[in-house]
């Protein structure tokens, strides 16, 4: 990814993908009965609430930089509260799944459409729209992760004893680090992933 101009709209990409994906968790939330995320205004499209400077700054520009196939981040994560949900048991599954699940169909509906209009669709609006389907398709394989703190990690939890779910749920500044080990380690195979369903959703 050298070309400036592809770079700067895949950031975009990413940029509005991981917003939709943290939206999707408070619109969630909501649903369920916790408001936390709606009165601090996190249920906006609007990015600037949500960037975070690491994950949506600092790693895509570095990846960038080191000319990595494909760009990774995140935004801050959207706060909620599950004493509030309606659904006890399987409330904060529904959350963490959301979010994930909403990168997919963002992948499956632009894959779709390349399949349905590639033949009518100029080669550089194809190449972009394949970023869309290949950044969410990367989205959705690195957050079902079972890694703290990403959204993997809160399903896995929901199955797990209570005392070694809080301790998933609630892994501070370390997560950081045990994402990154994991990237170091398992990279290809989440890259192998992403273009595996990135190569089944767009035909190609």
């Amino acid at each position: 990814m050298a070309d400036p101009i592809q770079f700067i709209f895949a950031i975009a990409v990413l940029i509005f993908s991981v917003v939709v994906h943290e939206v999707s968790h408070g619109v969630m939330a909501l649903r369920l009965g916790d408001q936390t995320a709606k009165r601090l205004g996190r249920l906006t499209l609007n990015p600037i609430p949500h960037l975070d400077l690491v994950g949506s700054f600092i790693l895509p520009v570095l990846l960038y930089a080191l000319n990595a196939p494909i760009l990774l981040g995140w935004a801050k994560p959207v706060p909620y509260n599950p004493v509030f949900f309606k659904d006890q048991k399987y409330g904060s599954l529904k959350v963490a799944l959301v979010g994930p699940l909403s990168n997919l169909g963002l992948a499956v509906v632009f894959g779709l459409i390349i399949q349905g209009l590639g033949g009518l669709l100029t080669t550089q609006m194809v190449e972009f729209l394949s970023y869309i389907v290949l950044i969410n398709s990367l989205l959705f394989i690195f957050n079902i992760m079972p890694v703290p703190p990403l959204d993997g990690s809160k399903v896995l939890a929901a199955f797990l004893p209570p005392r070694l779910a809080y301790r998933m749920e609630h892994v501070g500044l370390e997560g950081l680090f045990l994402i990154l080990i994991f990237l170091y380690f398992f990279s290809d195979f989440i890259f192998g992933s992403a273009f595996g369903l990135f190569r089944f959703l767009t035909g190609t």
